[in-house]
């Protein structure tokens, strides 16, 4: 609703916080970033299910790293939103998500333009891991970042993890693992200035328990809601894929995206925490194989967009 303010799996790693170096970047909200892979290409990579009457604003799913679209959502947040009523899209985005983030953010800020246009309504977002950050990439810099009501991210590296550091200490690893260090270029340019900007609602939904997002305190945003899975739900064993079937993270995804503002714990349903699985979805995973054929190993992080350089 609309509202005012308010890569490839390595073994868990314990860390401290480990904070981000300081980058003087202006704030450029709303964007004015164009695109470079073109239009058509973009447009190709979305589709929607078919058009829901209802009072719902229509919901983008954005994948993670190493996966597609069926392989992270076919199986839970696809069906289970259309059920709730909502309309929903989702995107593919190039090379499983391996390659340049700044790419990748691309065919989300194009997503969100052409569904404005076909409903013309806000449109909320929600993403999991890598896929929680692409969009904020695309709130910051692109026009259409205006267009977005409700960010909601499901165990998103807002700050990096520690496990993409472990992986580039190889030498060669994947783009988006580079850009996901902790002490990236692209991380400290995203997080500089306002991390939450403009009239968008943030909730930021992560567990203790995640072994890919570490430390998991790197999830959260300064200046939007952030849920610990854990202090909902005390005890509860919430783990970086497990996060997309959870019936507690899917009543606060849907608290989001159905009232003004953030999500709020307070309102979810008294009983939640003793169910397992959000309701409409399928524990079994019948999503397609994600194609890593295009998957570029590089020696060193993508340079940065000349939008995103400082000025």
């Amino acid at each position: 609703m609309r509202s005012r303010r308010s890569l490839p799996v390595i073994a868990a790693i314990a860390a401290l916080a480990f904070a981000l170096p300081a980058v003087a970047a202006p704030d450029r909200w709303p964007g004015r970033a164009s695109y470079s892979v073109p239009k058509a290409k973009l447009d190709a990579a979305l589709s929607c299910s078919p058009e829901v009457s209802s009072e719902h604003e229509p919901v983008l799913l954005v994948h993670g790293t190493g996966a597609n679209r069926e392989a992270n959502f076919k199986w839970n947040y696809w069906p289970a939103l259309q059920r709730s009523g909502f309309t929903v899209c989702w995107v593919e985005l190039p090379r499983a998500a391996l390659g340049d983030m700044q790419i990748a953010a691309e065919y989300v800020a194009r997503a969100v333009e052409v569904m404005q246009r076909r409903w013309r309504s806000p449109v909320d977002v929600i993403g999991h891991s890598q896929g929680a950050v692409l969009p904020r990439w695309a709130i910051k810099y692109f026009p259409s970042g205006r267009h977005v009501d409700d960010w909601v991210g499901l165990a998103g590296p807002n700050r990096g993890t520690l496990v993409a550091d472990v992986s580039a200490a190889s030498g060669e690893t994947a783009e988006a693992v580079w850009q996901m260090r902790l002490r990236s270029r692209f991380m400290a340019v995203l997080n500089a200035g306002d991390e939450t900007p403009g009239p968008i609602s943030y909730t930021s939904i992560y567990s203790a328990h995640d072994e890919l997002v570490q430390p998991w305190t790197t999830a959260g945003l300064r200046g939007g809601r952030n849920i610990l899975i854990q202090d909902f739900c005390p005890g509860r064993a919430v783990t970086h894929v497990s996060m997309l079937l959870d019936a507690a993270v899917y009543a606060l995804v849907l608290d989001a995206l159905t009232h003004p503002g953030p999500a709020d714990p307070s309102r979810a349903p008294s009983l939640v925490c003793f169910a397992t699985y959000m309701p409409g979805a399928a524990p079994a995973f019948p999503g397609s194989i994600p194609d890593w054929s295009e998957e570029v190993v590089t020696s060193r992080e993508p340079p940065l967009m000349p939008y995103a350089r400082r000025r």
